[in-house]
């Protein structure tokens, strides 16, 4: 957001770690402004979430100015082609805008889903479908839906999630226009692509990028790191995507939520060496 310092804008993923209550009062406490979690299953199962715990969570996000989103499933497939199931991921992504304007979540991060090598066509098309549904429901709802960027597998493997190159993350985008679906780049599955983290800045409109999804990695594998302990350059990462005019928010993926905290620490360091503003 505008006006944040870079330590306000570096928020953490809690997941599914806690409870949602207990995570919001650790961000309060610990001056994290902005949140992710996953409500799956417990502690933040899905079906716990009666009006009584989202009217709590709701308000506690509103009197402390918490930015609060929630974190679908990526072993959910979103490329669902199969009867019954595809219906299913439909009604799942639904309901997950249904619970974000009942929490008070601002964002939901989704996912492009998964392909078995020989049918990575017709995926693909259930993918791009099912999200240009699931964003023009989003709009009737006033949500906003941010996609992200998932790790590439090994060329022989079967299975593959969707976006995972710059090519499929940009025909994503391409295919689906809505002002309601934006961006999630997550920059420690671009590390390892053959292009990097600076290929995909360049190669992406960086005006749809709504969040930045950090972690260290070690350049040949998925593997979500400590910041300082993997290959990523995170002085020139946060150069290149701050240079590019992001002005949305980091959200910390790795480890416990101390490890986030400490990882804040050291991004903000290596940001100030190189230079970065407001770091």
């Amino acid at each position: 957001m505008m006006g944040e310092t870079l330590r306000e804008r570096i928020g953490v993923d809690l997941g599914r770690r806690v409870a949602a209550e207990e995570g919001i009062a650790w961000a309060i406490e610990n001056d994290v402004h902005y949140v992710d979690i996953q409500t799956d299953v417990a502690p933040n199962a899905f079906e716990s979430f009666d009006d009584a715990r989202c009217t709590h969570i709701r308000e506690a996000c509103e009197k402390s100015g918490l930015h609060l989103g929630l974190h679908t499933l990526s072993g959910v497939n979103v490329a669902e082609i199969s009867p019954f199931v595809r219906d299913a991921a439909d009604e799942y992504l639904k309901a997950y805008i249904d619970l974000s304007r009942r929490i008070g979540a601002e964002w939901i991060v989704v996912h492009g889903g998964y392909h078995f090598t020989s049918c990575r066509g017709i995926r693909m098309q259930a993918s791009i479908e099912r999200l240009q549904r699931t964003a023009d429901y989003a709009e009737k709802q006033g949500a906003l839906l941010l996609l992200e960027n998932l790790n590439g597998e090994p060329e022989r493997a079967e299975v593959h999630y969707m976006p995972d190159t710059l090519e499929d993350t940009i025909t994503y985008f391409e295919q689906i226009q809505s002002p309601n679906l934006q961006w999630a780049f997550t920059i420690n599955h671009a590390h390892y692509d053959p292009i990097g983290i600076a290929g995909f800045v360049d190669g992406m409109d960086m005006s749809r990028c709504a969040e930045v999804r950090v972690a260290d990695n070690n350049g040949e594998y998925e593997i979500h790191m400590q910041p300082g302990t993997g290959t990523v350059d995170f002085g020139d990462m946060f150069k290149r995507i701050e240079g590019a005019g992001f002005t949305g928010h980091y959200m910390n993926g790795f480890g416990t939520p101390q490890d986030m905290l400490d990882g804040r620490e050291y991004m903000l360091a290596r940001a100030r060496e190189a230079g970065v503003a407001g770091a």
